[in-house]
């Protein structure tokens, strides 16, 4: 995973570096907060990024507001990495836009774990969002009929929108996903079958 690292004191910045490159993620790592921010704003940014709060410039709070506010799709999981570690610094951290924060000095064990988590919420932002996709794309391929439809009142069939008249299960067929099995209602049993079964049996009565 690209991660991130804002962080102004070159022997903490340099650990972080070297810890998260020991376990396999590809490290960008600078110690301004206007740089971080350049970065994060970009199309291709790293989805998990490990914020100093307190930097020269911009600080790391003032970069989860900022992220937070952005129009984009994209998710970016934010982790506060600061010496301020009472319970109204973290609070102000959470709702400034962080997911989750980290004490100075870090426990590798800690930040692993706090890591594992963000990878977990990026993923399942992943999935979620493209399931959104499938499930718009499916919605889209729906065709659903809406409007008055004028139906001639004798033969029962149906003006399109060229003028021209098809029957019902034409237009259905062409203007929705409906398809169609063929039977005989009742109604029709009786008035249209019945009575050509009768003369069936009306000509073979005078055969014989």
């Amino acid at each position: 995973m690209k991660i991130l690292i804002a962080e102004d004191e070159r022997v903490s910045r340099r650990l972080l570096e070297l810890t998260l490159i020991g376990w396999g993620h590809e490290v960008i790592v600078t110690e301004r907060g206007e740089e971080a921010w350049a970065i994060l704003e970009q199309e291709d940014s790293p989805s998990l990024a490990i914020l100093d709060w307190m930097m020269p410039g911009m600080d790391g709070i003032e970069i989860c507001r900022r992220v937070r506010q952005r129009q984009t799709s994209s998710q970016t999981y934010l982790i506060l990495l600061t010496a301020k570690s009472s319970k109204a610094n973290v609070v102000e951290g959470l709702i400034a836009g962080a997911n989750d924060y980290v004490t100075k000095p870090f426990d590798r064990d800690e930040l692993r774990a706090r890591l594992k988590v963000g990878e977990t919420v990026l993923d399942l932002q992943q999935k979620l969002a493209g399931s959104l996709i499938e499930l718009a794309d499916a919605r889209g391929e729906v065709r659903v009929l809406q409007g008055i439809l004028p139906i001639c009142s004798y033969g029962k069939h149906v003006r399109d929108d060229k003028d021209y008249w098809q029957s019902v299960e034409c237009y259905l067929s062409e203007h929705s996903e409906a398809e169609f099995s063929h039977s005989i209602c009742p109604a029709c049993y009786v008035t249209m079958i019945n009575p050509q079964l009768g003369e069936t049996r009306s000509k073979r009565l005078s055969a014989a």
